[in-house]
């Protein structure tokens, strides 16, 4: 599922290609990407980009009439440039995800929206505000906002008989995190993902803090400047534990393990995080 830090670089450069460009068309092969029914992106036609911008997990494409297309990419979706203008130098992938929206501009490219699960979870809005959007309406205070607090992060722990990990992903509390850089804060800050919030002291609520601006913000510096079709093995390249089963942990040398987290698996090194607990596996 794509985060913060990615979703951020994938702003960053379609705001860089895209600003002053207008739309001069719109293909929508999947009609069920389309949530907004009666105000479909067609009608944006003709409309220049005035910015493009980040909010939790979606990307907001800001035009010049004030209207907005809020993009979700939900768990496998992404974007690529329809135009072959790739920056990148390596081989394309054997089998690219199946475009389900292509956006044209007045520059002759193109901006293909891709999904490559098994379900559409990829999803497009046309709004007057980005908090038109119920998933941005509801979201939480951002880590990688400079102005980020003490205190806000202070409001999403305080007293929560819930699992850290979960808070971590829950988007009313914290925006932007997801199951990958809540494995990778939690084994920097050195904690349990299955520990109540309830439950951890103030050194531990010290160290969740810190893990959880500096690995946010980490990562956005490092993904910036990156070609959009790289972005992802960027983020695999860079994990710590997150899908490192059964390697060697970069702390203390033991074994990376999985966990069941709601309906997926995660990672954690029991030496580093649960000492020397094993968390439990669905059977």
């Amino acid at each position: 599922m794509p985060e913060s830090p990615e979703v951020q670089a994938l702003a960053d450069a379609l705001g860089e290609r895209l600003a002053g460009r207008a739309l001069t068309g719109v293909d929508v092969v999947e009609f069920r990407v389309v949530k907004t029914r009666t105000r479909p992106p067609d009608g944006l036609v003709g409309q220049h980009i005035e910015r493009v911008s980040r909010f939790g997990k979606l990307v907001d494409l800001g035009f010049s009439s004030g209207a907005h297309l809020v993009v979700s990419l939900g768990r496998h979706g992404w974007a690529r440039f329809g135009d072959g203008a790739s920056t990148s130098t390596d081989a394309p992938a054997a089998a690219e995800p199946p475009m389900l929206a292509s956006l044209a501009f007045d520059d002759g490219g193109a901006v293909e929206l891709t999904d490559a699960g098994g379900w559409v979870s990829l999803g497009c809005w046309v709004v007057d505000a980005p908090r038109d959007v119920p998933a941005i309406a509801k979201l939480g205070p951002d880590p990688a906002d400079p102005s980020f607090s003490r205190a806000d992060f202070d409001r999403a722990f305080a007293g929560r008989r819930k699992q850290v990990k979960a808070v971590l992903q829950e988007q009313e509390s914290l925006a932007g995190i997801g199951n990958a850089y809540s494995d990778e804060i939690l084994f920097v800050a050195r904690l349990s993902p299955v520990a109540h919030a309830a439950s951890l002291d103030d050194a531990e609520l010290d160290r969740l803090f810190a893990a959880t601006v500096d690995v946010v913000r980490g990562a956005i510096d490092a993904r910036r400047g990156i070609p959009i079709d790289r972005l992802k093995q960027a983020k695999v390249d860079a994990m710590l534990v997150h899908g490192r089963t059964g390697e060697p942990c970069p702390g203390c040398g033991g074994v990376v393990q999985d966990f069941s987290f709601a309906s997926t698996t995660a990672q954690y090194c029991p030496q580093c995080q649960t000492g020397g607990e094993l968390l439990p596996l669905k059977g």
